[in-house]
């Protein structure tokens, strides 16, 4: 789920988590967002002022759809979304759509749309009601899942009591449900006591990892694609979630808050039993598919999340703080599946995050609050990749 990552860059304050890179982007609580065009704003002014002058400030801002200096690995950018809260995007099977969460047209919470690449067309599929999140395309494109607490209520529900400091809300309203494409013939997928959200679809069509805390502690589950098959892969104590397949559905790389030593584990177990974790220090992992052989890849003590493997198999791309010493900005980063040869890829002054490689290798897709006409937007972008 995404306890939205992207926001913590606006009035920032400290570290989503969707995610899916589900709670995904940390941020303060804010106003209303305003409604997306999906059309590039009439302002002449392009880009987004440094993160602490307000939006109107003058400044010589750049172009977001010109990589910045240092993105080399862009070698062209596409800004696809216009304003509001957009991320957590994802490519269909055939590559030709995207599946997103956003609070666009004046919604309290996500909700979710698709995006035609070809026309640039967004379309909500989710019914309006309940927050959403984490949306994935089904093998074959016909149907997608996400997460919804529609069966709970038709708003939002409350924000999370941010009075215990920056927090994740899991909320155990949360189910996973599957819809035709264009949002029609909602099902039931994985229902029960406690949060069920964060799922993502293996590149090989036959499984469904995601974060459940149906058995008390956040912990990653994988199903089969028809909700059959129900195992658990992880068992430590602390958030664990996030999740992605590799391109052979082998592993599975994912965030994780382990709680060490006596005072962590008491303050985790504090605010576990209100729904609620602390994302302030994230981690990336891999494992088998099969929840065999995890292995910490990032060290760092920050906030690490979004991990998804390059198409070689060997690296992964993810959203980190670790080069703000105030944790305010995320950038992607790349290292390989070793822990090794870490390398920055994306060198915005605000948030960049939520990547995810087209199968080839040649795109990526990621949401950012990069060339932001008002402060705290944050939109998708498609970026031409070269190694």
């Amino acid at each position: 789920m995404r306890p939205f990552l992207a926001r913590l860059a606006a009035p920032l304050t400290v570290l989503a988590l969707a995610a899916c890179q589900g709670p995904s982007k940390p941020a303060a609580d804010k106003p209303e967002s305003k409604p997306a065009t999906d059309k590039p704003a009439t302002d002449k002014h392009e880009g987004k002022p440094a993160a602490d002058k307000p939006a109107d400030a003058p400044a010589t801002r750049p172009d977001p759809g010109v990589p910045l200096a240092g993105e080399r690995h862009f070698k062209s950018l596409q800004q696809l979304t216009f304003g509001g809260e957009n991320a957590e995007a994802y490519f269909s099977g055939d590559e030709k759509r995207l599946v997103f969460q956003s609070t666009r047209d004046g919604a309290g919470c996500d909700q979710i749309f698709t995006l035609d690449l070809a026309d640039k067309t967004a379309k909500k599929v989710s019914s309006g009601k309940g927050r959403t999140t984490c949306a994935y395309f089904l093998p074959g494109d016909q149907r997608i899942l996400y997460a919804s607490t529609h069966a709970a209520a038709d708003d939002c529900l409350p924000n999370p009591d941010r009075s215990r400091g920056y927090v994740w809300k899991l909320y155990p309203e949360f189910d996973i449900y599957t819809a035709a494409a264009d949002g029609s013939d909602i099902q039931p997928l994985v229902t029960g006591p406690g949060y069920d959200a964060e799922a993502t679809v293996s590149p090989t069509g036959d499984a469904i990892v995601f974060t459940s805390t149906r058995d008390g502690d956040p912990e990653l589950y994988k199903i089969n694609v028809d909700g059959t098959g129900l195992v658990r892969l992880t068992n430590t104590r602390g958030y664990d979630g996030g999740a992605f397949f590799s391109p052979d559905g082998k592993r599975i790389v994912y965030r994780a808050n382990h709680p060490e030593g006596e005072e962590e584990l008491k303050a985790y177990d504090d605010i576990i039993k209100e729904h609620l974790v602390r994302p302030t220090r994230l981690e990336i992992f891999v494992m088998n598919a099969d929840g065999s052989e995890q292995r910490q890849v990032t060290k760092n003590g920050k906030a690490n999340f979004a991990p998804f493997f390059h198409p070689d198999g060997k690296r992964i791309i993810f959203s980190s703080n670790q080069g703000d010493p105030k944790g305010r900005n995320f950038d992607l980063y790349l290292i390989g599946d070793d822990g090794q040869n870490q390398e920055q890829v994306s060198f915005s002054d605000t948030f960049d995050g939520f990547p995810m490689f087209t199968r080839d290798g040649k795109h990526l897709v990621f949401a950012s609050n990069r060339g932001a006409k008002t402060h705290g937007d944050t939109d998708v972008f498609l970026a031409e990749w070269v190694d």
